[in-house]
């Protein structure tokens, strides 16, 4: 094999052409990924039928943990949406909160929402109500349309079980449970910062949300909705389920040994824990269009999630050539002094979110680097996947499709939204790469 200097600079190249690639050339980004793995493994001379095994292993071992999970959380999201749960937590929120504090209710809202939920959809879906209290409270579009857009972002890039994050928990071999928990933690100053960017420079503009319908018209639009409680169930349930389970595998073993931590580890199982989530949030469909949901809206969450699996797998396959490399070696002799620390995951994520759009793309594909050095810089894996997450906020504009989601849906000028949202995105991913440093001096 080539030397460890020289794969570290092909592995810089390899990453300036997978930002290309997908970023300026539009080539899909599980293509990029595969042929990048395969050029790689074989520019630093490794045999070619063990670049095919490593590809091969990389993309199946990474689906095999992660793959059941990413479609149950797509179709339990997909669900909340058609049945107006998502519209029903947010009311809970608002009543909370209050209407006075419309922004902060559709932070928090936003918060919530993205866990199960993609940002793209859960933007849509909370949009008309957005601008009905926009309208209902005279408060500018830009105020309530970047305070949703950041209390989403948030979670969408730190909280499994959004691919994302679960994806990078899985590459770095991360406790689920921790991660969940660490990315709630840092989640929450990160929205409070895009909240507060909101309510100081969101004023400037008067950005009219262009809406008739009130919020009353809104909910009654709904026609009956679930409760608070089935609304919620199937988020909160397999949340607590997943930290239960690393409670029970604490090495203070607070379940002990037997069948009670047994139980815990089997409910707690991400797989278990999606596919429970999934049970209930069928509880939240009328009886009338149960056969619906078992198939249409079903079988669209699979579709949603096919593409997910297929960049997943991908960055598994890049991954795990990366693995077979000489780099790791190299960085150990020669660069784990070097006082970078968490800082490498968040400036490598970020560069790769800036250039190709893309955060699901950004923290697998840094996921996939970071991973082999993981032992010799000694990050901890939760940590670092939460500060992969936080790198990948930076920042939003014209080549990611969330930045076109937030800036049409709330009638917000492509010039205000690169200096209203764009410089948002900048200020919470940076927060939030603050507070998991933070966390991980008294972690």
């Amino acid at each position: 094999m080539v030397s460890g200097s020289i794969s570290i600079l092909l592995l810089a190249i390899a990453v300036v052409l997978i930002v290309v690639a997908t970023g300026k050339w539009k080539v899909n980004a599980f293509v990029v990924l595969v042929v990048i793995a395969f050029a790689y493994g074989l520019a630093i001379g490794m045999p070619a039928l063990d670049v095919v095994k490593a590809v091969r292993e990389g993309f199946g071992g990474t689906l095999t943990y992660i793959g059941i999970v990413i479609v149950a959380g797509t179709i339990m999201g997909y669900i909340l949406e058609k049945t107006g749960a998502a519209l029903v937590m947010t009311q809970a929120i608002l009543s909370l909160v209050g209407r006075s504090r419309a922004p902060l209710a559709m932070n928090i809202a936003g918060y919530v929402v993205s866990i199960p939920v993609f940002c793209d959809s859960g933007y849509v879906i909370l949009t008309p109500l957005n601008k009905a209290l926009s309208a209902e409270t005279k408060t500018s579009m830009g105020v309530m349309a970047v305070a949703l857009a950041t209390g989403l972002y948030a979670t969408h890039t730190m909280v499994p079980p959004t691919p994302g994050p679960l994806a990078a928990a899985a590459t770095l071999n991360a406790d689920l449970g921790l991660v969940i928990l660490y990315g709630m933690i840092v989640a929450v100053p990160s929205a409070l910062s895009g909240l507060a960017w909101a309510l100081v420079f969101g004023r400037k503009y008067d950005i009219s949300p262009g809406v008739e319908e009130s919020y009353s018209d809104l909910v009654a639009k709904y026609g009956k909705l679930p409760s608070v409680f089935m609304s919620f169930l199937p988020l909160v349930l397999p949340i607590v389920l997943i930290l239960l389970k690393s409670v029970a595998d604490f090495p203070t073993r607070p379940f002990g040994n037997g069948s009670v931590r047994v139980f815990f580890n089997f409910i707690g199982d991400p797989v278990t824990a999606l596919m429970l989530g999934v049970v209930c949030s069928l509880f939240l469909v009328p009886r009338k269009e149960l056969s619906v949901a078992v198939d249409s809206w079903m079988g669209q969450g699979i579709k949603d999630a096919a593409i997910i699996l297929a960049i997943t797998g991908a960055g598994g396959s890049f991954g795990k050539v990366l693995a077979a490399s000489p780099m790791k070696d190299f960085i150990g002799t020669n660069m784990a002094h070097l006082p970078l620390g968490l800082f490498l995951p968040f400036a490598i994520s970020a560069a790769l979110k800036t250039a190709q759009g893309s955060s699901t793309v950004a923290i697998i594909t840094t996921a996939a680097i970071v991973a082999p050095l993981q032992p010799t810089l000694g990050f901890d894996p939760a940590i670092a996947a939460v500060v992969i997450g936080a790198g990948s906020m930076v920042v939003s504009h014209a080549n990611d499709s969330y930045f076109w989601v937030v800036s049409q849906f709330s009638n917000m000028p492509v010039n205000v939204a690169y200096k209203l949202y764009t410089s948002a995105t900048f200020v919470v991913g940076v927060v939030a790469f603050l507070f998991a440093y933070l966390l991980s001096l008294v972690v």
